[in-house]
């Protein structure tokens, strides 16, 4: 009886908050927030932002990934302004997020994370964190968060406004969105290595791309008078779309039979018998660019990509793509062409230039 009346007071003590005073806190202040996360700006290790409650520090340089992110550049500092844990449920009861199933632009779901994320655009289940287009963070309770959604579809490394300053003149045929498409073919692309390694890759496709399209102005060939030239008849398939048929086109101006097949065999697309499709469908172009780098070593020993990704150099991506023409000593105007094109993009993308620029 004496223990039993001893619990009843003990009881009774923390109901009337008597207890309160001799119990200490365990839960110590949250720190401050740091200045809120800003998909447009470039962090360089050491950095510190907060984003959803919470400060993060960033391990090396990135741009677009929002805290937590999915490369670990992110290191997590704890909560901030006064917050706890990452919201679990709270005032929010939204269901699970479940990988695909289709959710229409407005849906709210709790992520594995214990986030909450608001469909941006319909998808087939795409990850929150890793489709960021599709998906935006939610704060829990029904206040949007303040950090704009990021402006890069797909997750490329340039953003949309970063390349409408590349391309300030560029052809509408030649559009952003195309090229964003595009990626899917070859995910690698651009996607390769460190993010400065992603920057300087689609900085030096980029910079090839305007050399031969004078800024993405021309969709085709200028001079009429090669057209017939790129039939080679000796290939089994021949010309079926024509002697004339298989001029230059696209970012990296696709020319010859022989490539056309190749690239229409890669890329699944009819493009032997409709050579046509590279200058009037967007995303076929910008496909048929990225088929070239990823692939092909043309007249040099590598691809364009490998170069890039593998430390060989921004010349070795012109010798991939024109070879003696430009390359040790063919012309030397046309090679620096390129090179400073390459170093002003670069400029744009945040990174560094890397060595070998030349060819």
């Amino acid at each position: 009886m004496t223990r039993l009346r001893a619990l009843v007071a003990l009881v009774a003590l923390i109901v009337a908050g008597g207890l309160v005073a001799v119990i200490p806190a365990t839960a110590a202040s949250a720190a401050a927030c740091s200045a809120s996360w800003q998909a447009s700006a470039v962090y360089w290790g050491d950095a510190q932002v907060s984003h959803n409650g919470r400060n993060y520090r960033a391990k090396w340089w990135t741009q677009n990934e929002a805290p937590p992110g999915t490369t670990g550049v992110w290191e997590d500092l704890g909560a901030c302004g006064g917050g706890t844990t990452p919201p679990t449920g709270g005032t929010c009861s939204y269901p699970n997020w479940t990988a695909g199933t289709w959710y229409a632009a407005g849906a709210i779901v709790r992520y594995t994370n214990g986030l909450h994320y608001i469909a941006e655009h319909d998808n087939p289940g795409y990850d929150p964190i890793v489709s960021t287009w599709y998906w935006e963070p939610y704060a829990c309770g029904g206040q949007p968060p303040t950090t704009p959604p990021p402006t890069n579809p797909g997750g490329f490394v340039v953003t949309e406004a970063q390349f409408n300053q590349m391309f300030p003149g560029r052809n509408s045929f030649y559009t952003y969105s195309g090229l964003v498409a595009a990626l899917s073919a070859y995910p690698a692309f651009a996607r390769t290595g460190s993010a400065t390694v992603q920057r300087q890759e689609a900085a030096a496709f980029l910079a090839n791309v305007y050399h031969e399209t004078g800024g993405l102005v021309h969709i085709v060939e200028q001079n009429t008078a090669n057209y017939p030239h790129y039939c080679d008849p000796g290939q089994s398939y021949g010309c079926p779309a024509g002697q004339a048929a298989y001029y230059g086109r696209g970012p990296i101006q696709l020319s010859w039979n022989f490539n056309y097949n190749a690239a229409g065999n890669a890329l699944n697309l009819p493009l032997l018998t409709n050579p046509w499709l590279v200058q009037t469908d967007a995303a076929v172009a910008w496909k048929t660019g990225i088929w070239y780098w990823m692939t092909q070593n043309g007249p040099g020993t590598m691809t364009a990509h490998n170069a890039m990704v593998n430390g060989a150099g921004f010349g070795q991506t012109i010798r991939s793509i024109n070879g003696s023409i430009e390359c040790n000593g063919g012309n030397p105007a046309q090679v620096q062409s390129r090179v400073t094109r390459y170093q002003q993009f670069v400029g744009i993308l945040g990174v560094s230039a890397g060595a070998n620029l030349y060819c």
